[in-house]
């Protein structure tokens, strides 16, 4: 099998998995999803995993987090303004909710990213180790004492 190949079949295992794994818990928290929600959260996550492949390994786990919260509300409000402003679909609506945009992004959600940015970055590195042979990798948890 080429590079090529083993490449894009583990990008689309990650994306499978994470979209999967998102789809399945706003099951749990709402009751419902819809399919747009399983490309995004596989979209998103995939990019979580290469930010945190591209990071060295003095950059914080936290900023990481940052890093991924932000890129999570970005993709989020892009997805927000095609389906449900433009395509009027109405899957989700944070109008009612505080410090939202136009009803697609909120400041509590961004910190909900925030939070479940670390078990994606984890899990990303896990599967990425267990089943695609990668190196695993370091985590910078800010704790060192410098000298």
């Amino acid at each position: 099998m080429s590079e090529t190949i083993k490449v894009l079949c583990k990008y689309y295992v990650l994306f499978a998995v994470f979209g999967w794994i998102y789809y399945c818990i706003e099951i749990l928290f709402r009751g419902y999803s819809h399919w747009s929600m399983f490309l995004l959260a596989g979209f998103c996550c995939v990019l979580i995993g290469m930010l945190n492949e591209f990071t060295d390994k003095e950059t914080s786990i936290w900023l990481q987090m940052l890093w991924s919260a932000l890129l999570v509300t970005l993709f989020e409000f892009l997805f927000g303004v095609i389906f449900n402003l433009g395509l009027k679909w109405h899957i989700w609506d944070y109008s009612d909710t505080p410090f939202n945009v136009l009803g697609q992004v909120c400041l509590p959600f961004t910190l909900i990213w925030y939070f479940l940015s670390l078990p994606a970055i984890l899990l990303d590195d896990l599967m990425r180790e267990k089943f695609f042979g990668e190196e695993g990798h370091q985590y910078n948890w800010g704790l060192q004492r410098k000298a």
